[in-house]
């Protein structure tokens, strides 16, 4: 008989006939494996029975817990640390243990299925094998994501494991491999099936080549790699690259880049004291303080329905209505990553062929990249199905109308599902602007009507806005957030109005940005300075991207509903009157011909509008100047209940528009530069621009009062 411990312990021994020992891992009461600073202990105690234990003849590290090996360390642990020093001798520990594990005399074989991410994928580099699961196993080192450093010896095992160049795009992006892509980089040995992972484990373990095998280099990477030169040749490209992206808003970046040189010309175990030092220093930025407050955001969001105790419906089947770029977006996610059937509506066979095509060229992408099998693809494409009428949409539990914007043709949909549909039947309109109330008016079921806006690319953006009216049911608002969360999304529910939460508050940003180039400041001079600022793209390359037209056609009911302070520049309209689109017909603020399509500014823009260029305002006030107007209005639509909370604001505005994910958002950002900064920076504008700078009432009682939006949090 095989001896095993009986106790909830996290980490559990098991000594095989075989004389292989077997650690399991099993956090009580998580679903999903986490490191503990409280588990030292127990992999200490696990560790002295392996090492004083000599007739064991090989071990292997496994989860009992399925889909996860080990996701990560408890980043509250981070949070809970006063010091760099703390935090230093948290990495420490983590790396005393790891380092423990790779010193056993016998061989050590990972047995990974699953989430194996940050801590877990470090602690499956300690070992001296790693075989995984291919299903739904993923594989990164994500810690830069929270502004951090792998702080427990991924600086150093991985680079030593498949060499620095493949190592640093790695570490550097956070990027999550599939197991068939980590194979071929060589940070895996080996694939098998989920049913046989154990026994291949212990094979290995019984066998002395687990603890030989090397990764093979190239010759170029081996000369490169191999001297001080080639060494510094790779990393300044790294940090030319990285950089480019980063514009130094993230610390993190360079001390990675540091850390992983460090190890490299000074050696293992000084590369170690300095990741953990570099450790110990990041966790302590703003940067990574903002970035770990999202993670326990979104982290927070995934529990909760969006309806208090209500339990969503069950869906097992969506209709979508509009077989354009949007529906066959919201379709792929439906049948991709939520699983259902999604049948599609058109009016024209070509919409449901786009549709349709528009969901296998993203599948045949992944097969391409050895991501998914041929044989998921023919399974996932079954999901799919198309009609020019309402047959299969008696079945249907939701159906997402994704057709143009207009008022009658919505109602018009709403009519006709009521009609066709089971009577529980859930309508949620993709609507980017037209009120949600105003949709449901004809309604027999007004409580099941719903907005699901969905950004544009729907299969990339992460976001997903929950709009109810007065009248939408608990019920409804729950069904609809597990769906969009199902779809791969963070949803987040806001209230009914014009451009609802997300629109709403980019609107005044694209207004102030647009307003300063017809003041003559250079179109690229504004978008360099908020990409510096930390948006992914800059204000006016956006309105590229979405539309000119679109924005033109949306800022009159904004004003109508919201106010002056809502005008889009009059100048607006020369743009459309000359055709100019941007993007969708190769002509906008940029110039969308040559080499370099959509990178150099279409200088006519500048004749067409009458203005000459000539850049006077440094970048820092560009991007104060269109970012206060954001601010003020996220706090309108907290005042008037547009979103439930600050968090809600910042996931929006973050997940949704690109805000700086490092400033936490509007509300965190607010919070950081002070209230009474804020409304004093908003009444210099006011002074100078005019009324639309005027400071939101609850922005101004804030201040006085001394208060935040964010009081002093503590994670579970």
């Amino acid at each position: 008989m095989s001896e095993v411990a009986t106790t909830t312990k996290a980490f559990q021994l098991e000594v095989r006939d075989d004389q292989v020992a077997v650690i399991r891992i099993d956090v009580p009461g998580e679903s999903m494996n986490t490191l503990k600073a409280t588990f030292a202990e127990e992999v200490a105690e696990v560790l002295n029975q392996l090492e004083a234990n000599s007739d064991i003849k090989g071990v292997v590290v496994i989860s009992d817990k399925p889909g996860s090996f080990v996701a990560g360390a408890d980043i509250s642990m981070i949070d809970d640390c006063e010091t760099a020093a703390d935090t230093e001798s948290l990495a420490r520990q983590g790396q005393a243990m790891f380092d423990r594990i790779e010193q056993l005399k016998v061989p050590v074989v990972a047995a990974i299925d699953g989430a194996c991410l940050g801590g877990g994928l470090e602690l499956a580099l300690a070992c001296h094998y790693r075989i995984t699961t291919e299903d739904k196993t993923v594989i990164g080192l994500p810690e830069v994501q929270l502004g951090l450093l792998p702080g427990s010896g991924g600086t150093q095992r991985l680079p030593r494991l498949i060499g620095m160049q493949k190592s640093l795009p790695l570490i550097l992006t956070g990027k999550q491999l599939r197991p068939k892509q980590a194979l071929k980089l060589g940070v895996i040995d080996e694939i098998v099936p989920r049913s046989i992972l154990l026994e291949a484990a212990v094979k290995k373990a019984l066998s002395s080549k687990a603890r030989v095998r090397k990764v093979k280099h190239s010759l170029l990477n081996k000369a490169l790699e191999g001297t001080g030169v080639g060494r510094g040749i790779i990393i300044s490209k790294a940090r030319e690259q990285a950089q480019a992206k980063a514009h130094g808003n993230y610390p993190a970046i360079d001390a990675i880049i540091d850390t992983i040189a460090y190890g490299l010309n000074e050696g293992f175990q000084a590369g170690l004291q300095y990741e953990a030092r570099r450790f110990g220093e990041l966790a302590m930025t703003p940067e990574s303080k903002q970035l770990r407050g999202i993670f326990f955001a979104t982290t927070a969001m995934k529990k909760e329905s969006g309806a208090g105790d209500v339990k969503p419906r069950k869906v097992e089947r969506v209709g979508v209505l509009g077989g354009g770029l949007m529906g066959g977006g919201i379709a792929y996610v439906t049948a991709v990553k939520a699983g259902i059937p999604a049948r599609i509506k058109d009016i024209a066979e070509q919409g449901i062929v786009h549709a349709l095509r528009y969901s296998y060229d993203l599948l045949k992408t992944k097969v391409k990249r050895k991501q998914m099998r041929r044989s998921e693809l023919e399974k996932t494409m079954l999901r799919l199905s198309g009609s020019l009428d309402y047959s299969g949409f008696d079945r249907t539990d939701v159906v997402i109308e994704a057709v143009f914007e207009d008022l009658s043709l919505k109602q018009k949909m709403v009519a006709d599902i009521e009609n066709v549909a089971p009577e529980h039947c859930i309508f949620a309109t993709n609507t980017s602007s037209l009120p949600i109330t105003k949709i449901a008016e004809g309604a027999k079921r007004p409580e099941q009507v719903v907005g699901l806006h969905y950004f544009s690319p729907v299969d990339k953006m992460p976001l997903a806005e929950i709009i109810t009216h007065a009248g939408t049911s608990a019920e409804t608002i729950a069904t609809v957030v597990a769906l969009a969360k199902k779809q791969g999304k963070t949803p987040i529910v806001v209230k009914d109005g014009a451009g609802f939460y997300v629109n709403r508050i980019l609107a005044p940003y694209m207004n102030e940005s647009a307003r300063m180039a017809l003041a003559g400041e250079p179109i690229d001079s504004i978008d360099k300075a908020l990409v510096k600022f930390g948006f992914p793209v800059g204000p006016l390359k956006l309105m590229d991207e979405v539309g000119i037209d679109v924005a033109v056609k949306v800022a009159p009911i904004m004003e109508a509903e919201l106010g002056d302070r809502f005008a889009a520049p009059a100048a607006f309209s020369k743009l459309l009157d000359d055709d100019r689109k941007g993007k969708k017909n190769k002509k906008g603020f940029y110039s969308y011909s040559g080499k370099k399509p959509g990178k150099q500014v279409d200088e006519s823009v500048y004749t067409l509008l009458g203005i000459k260029p000539d850049a006077k305002i440094n970048p820092a006030e560009i991007a104060q100047r269109a970012v206060m107007l954001m601010l003020n209005e996220a706090v309108y639509c907290l005042a008037e209940d547009i979103i439930r909370s600050p968090r809600d604001g910042d996931i929006g505005a973050i997940f949704g528009i690109g805000f700086p994910p490092f400033r936490g958002g509007p509300f965190r950002y607010m919070d950081a530069l002070g209230i009474g900064t804020v409304v004093k920076r908003l009444r210099q504008y006011e002074e100078e621009f005019g009324e639309r700078f005027q400071p939101a009432p609850l922005l101004v009682q804030m201040a006085e009062n001394g208060q935040t939006f964010y009081g002093k949090e503590t994670h579970s």
